[in-house]
């Protein structure tokens, strides 16, 4: 029997062997893993969450962010008060164009980036390496503030809600301040419980979102085409505007009904953040954003002129806290008015969990890139649900910190509502823009616009530069204290607060994403496919 000669432990020979044998273990491991994870390593992340969502799930979850219904129901009112019945319909069709030039465009870097950080990681990529770290910086504050204003302002809408139904069934009560701070933070509450649980619970309530609220939107529109008997003809609807803004001439207050869109169709990257709790996300993400947008701009238009038909006298519904909750008890009655607007809290219900979820993701993100104050702690994944529980309570209690100002001055906290549709349109159009101004930096993904790219790119972030000045605006004249928009004040905070925190400290210590993966000489050198590369990705 032959007998080979042992090698001694700790010797060169030792050492090659168990390297190639590492090499080997972890390039197999990585080619035997799902396409999703290996995405996620060459883009310099270890997987961490659980892939639970599917397509229909993913598209649910993005339907979920745009609340239709109930998003409509609290802000009917701007196009109303800007225009009338016509501005409530063709103020969605124009504006919702415009929306959709986004929410394709921040679907194509989604498809190239998948990750938990969206386009705050995107800046990483599109960008020269000089300007990344800043633009990432500054971006991701803009997208995460933005996210969290946006929590807060849905479930203080979700509060308004309820206790307007609960006005309907007993007139005599009239909700005040307190009773909606206190509903609100007992609903946010509940929310983070919801977020809490592990990711195939919120992947089953996101499956369950979708039939719900096209059967209460269908049914709501249904009953109010079938009840209501003085409805307004074709050409009040499509032709009758009107101020009631003070604003002149009509055509510039007709301008201001574009608002109730944009609060629609915003958070576009919400599915992104979700991106490391799905199989193939380069393909299902930009899928869902884009024909989740598309279902809500078509159903938005639909919905509008339904209840431009239905409104009556539209005097008597600005004069009501709730319009379209209005439009429905005139319509239907007592008990279809209250519960429709108890639908609409639902609905508002699932939107704020889906954000909430969106916006703890996004925490983890940055916090996994040690971008945050206490990254350490908002980066933890609870071990049995294998969820950022951490970053789910923070975000919890930042926005019921923010619904506090409520209690001392409405007009500050609808300034802080204000500036979420405009800081999370920045924090897309900026990586759009770096895209299209170093396009060569751009790896395209298989989601993508083709030889519209450009066109439609470039509409995107015309119109956010447009109705960004809208938002701007005091919506109604003469201008007071207590009408004034404060929100340009806050968006220029925020930008600000981002800059001045890079000075005192970020730009030494951050440095753009960081990564994760476990072993970066082998991570970069396997591709989509899981077929190793002979050079390292930069």
């Amino acid at each position: 029997m032959k007998v080979e000669e042992a090698k001694a432990p700790g010797s060169p020979e030792d050492w090659t062997v168990r390297e190639q044998s590492a090499t080997s273990d972890v390039e197999s491991s990585f080619s035997t893993a799902n396409s999703a994870d290996r995405i996620l390593v060459e883009l310099g992340y270890e997987s961490e969450l659980k892939r639970e969502f599917t397509m229909f799930s993913a598209f649910s979850f993005a339907v979920s962010i745009s609340g239709l219904m109930a998003t409509i129901g609290t802000t009917f009112i701007y196009p109303l008060e800007a225009g009338g019945a016509a501005a409530a319909v063709w103020c969605w069709v124009i504006s919702g164009f415009g929306c959709l030039c986004i929410a394709f465009s921040v679907a194509e870097i989604v498809s190239a980036y998948p990750t938990s950080g969206g386009l705050y990681y995107a800046c990483s990529k599109v960008f020269p390496k000089d300007w990344a770290p800043v633009m990432c910086w500054c971006v991701g504050y803009m997208n995460l503030l933005g996210q969290i204003a946006g929590v807060a302002s849905s479930d203080f809408g979700a509060a308004q809600m309820l206790l307007s139904a609960v006005q309907m069934g007993n007139p005599s009560y009239t909700p005040t301040a307190n009773h909606t701070v206190g509903v609100m933070a007992a609903i946010l509450v509940f929310h983070g419980c919801v977020n809490s649980f592990p990711t195939r619970y919120l992947e089953r309530l996101a499956n369950f979102y979708v039939v719900f609220h096209f059967g209460c939107l269908f049914t709501g529109a249904i009953a109010l085409l079938a009840k209501t008997h003085d409805k307004h003809d074709a050409t009040y609807v499509f032709t009758h505007i009107e101020s009631n803004s003070g604003w002149t001439p009509l055509g510039f207050s007709f301008l201001f009904g574009f608002l109730s869109v944009s609060w629609t169709m915003t958070d576009y990257d919400a599915t992104a953040h979700i991106c490391e709790e799905m199989k193939e996300p380069e393909r299902k993400a930009p899928w869902a954003i884009s024909t989740a947008m598309i279902f809500t701009y078509v159903l938005g238009i639909l919905y509008n002129i339904v209840l431009a038909f239905c409104m009556g006298d539209p005097i008597q519904i600005l004069n009501s806290s709730q319009p379209v909750a209005q439009i429905y008890y005139n319509s239907l009655g007592k008990g279809g008015g209250i519960f429709y607007t108890v639908a609409m809290f639902l609905v508002m219900n699932f939107v704020g969990v889906s954000a909430l979820h969106a916006a703890s993701r996004t925490t983890w993100a940055q916090a996994r890139d040690k971008m945050l104050p206490f990254s350490h702690i908002w980066y933890r994944v609870n071990s049995k649900t294998k969820t950022p529980i951490y970053a789910v309570w923070l975000n919890t209690a930042m926005c019921i910190a923010i619904n506090l100002i409520a209690l001392g001055s409405t007009t500050t906290i609808n300034a802080i509502f204000n500036v979420c549709a405009i800081a999370l349109d920045w924090s897309y159009a900026v990586p759009i823009l770096g895209k299209m101004l170093f396009p060569d930096l751009f790896q395209t993904g298989p989601w993508n616009l083709g030889k519209f790219s450009y066109v439609v790119n470039g509409w995107a972030c015309l119109w956010t530069l447009f109705v960004s000045v809208i938002f701007f605006l005091p919506t109604n004249i003469p201008v007071t204290a207590e009408n004034m928009n404060y929100a340009v004040a806050f968006f220029f905070g925020i930008l600000g607060f981002s800059l001045v925190f890079w000075q005192l400290g970020g730009k030494k210590k951050y440095r753009g994403p960081q990564g994760t993966a476990p072993d970066p000489e082998i991570a970069t050198r396997i591709d989509v496919r899981g077929e190793v590369k002979d050079e390292k990705l930069d």
